[in-house]
């Protein structure tokens, strides 16, 4: 059953805050913010301006939206925790969404969504009629020979570098990220899961190259 009252939806998965309020379906405020540094600091400014916009406060809220990624690991720990965070304190669900779903919402399947990964790498998931295939990272090296569906059309944001190695365009989503997020929420089981990051690659952190301290008997 589709929750039809305000719903606040927000991503930090990227060089950004992208923020917006639902209720029964109609955008009533979306907002974001762009940056490669500052998220865990701008975010709360961006959902109380939402707030302050709208005339609704936190606890006119129903549930939450988040994207959990895949993207910056830190950004995407911002957001998460956030969320997780903001529903034990306001007693309301918080559903996580995948960047990768929210980009396809609405748009015809077959359909590919792609999301930029580090050293021109790529974050692919495909939809198709019948249920998605399992999200994956694809190097720059592989997207010349990547199998995608022909009859398929692209989506995402800032991937000109991606689309000439493909030799296929790739179009902006239907909807504006944290809409398309508060809209999968909106229609998400109020139980399930908690919000978890969605990592599909290993952590850029490297062992300290410090020996370690020497321990005194």
């Amino acid at each position: 059953m589709r929750d039809s009252g305000p719903i606040l939806a927000f991503d930090t998965s990227g060089p950004f805050c992208a923020a917006a309020l639902l209720r029964g379906g109609e955008v009533l405020w979306q907002g974001d913010w762009h940056g490669a540094r500052g998220q865990a600091e701008q975010l709360f400014p961006l959902l109380e301006d939402g707030l302050a916009q709208t005339g609704l406060t936190w606890a006119d809220l129903t549930r939450l939206g988040v994207g959990v990624g895949p993207g910056n690991f830190t950004g995407i720990r911002i957001a998460v925790s956030a969320a997780r965070g903001l529903a034990l304190s306001l007693g309301i669900p918080a559903i996580g969404v995948s960047r990768l779903e929210a980009q396809v919402l609405d748009a015809p399947r077959p359909a590919v969504s792609l999301v930029a990964a580090p050293r021109g790498s790529v974050y692919v998931q495909t939809f198709l009629p019948d249920g998605p295939h399992p999200p994956a990272l694809h190097t720059a090296a592989d997207l010349a020979t990547l199998a995608l569906p022909a009859d398929a059309s692209l989506l995402g944001v800032d991937l000109a570098v991606q689309a000439e190695s493909l030799n296929r365009p790739i179009t902006p989503p239907p909807h504006l990220l944290a809409v398309a997020i508060a809209t999968i929420a909106a229609r998400a089981p109020a139980d399930s899961p908690r919000p978890a990051p969605l990592y599909l690659r290993a952590a850029d952190a490297a062992p300290a190259s410090d020996p370690p301290p020497i321990i005194l008997s």
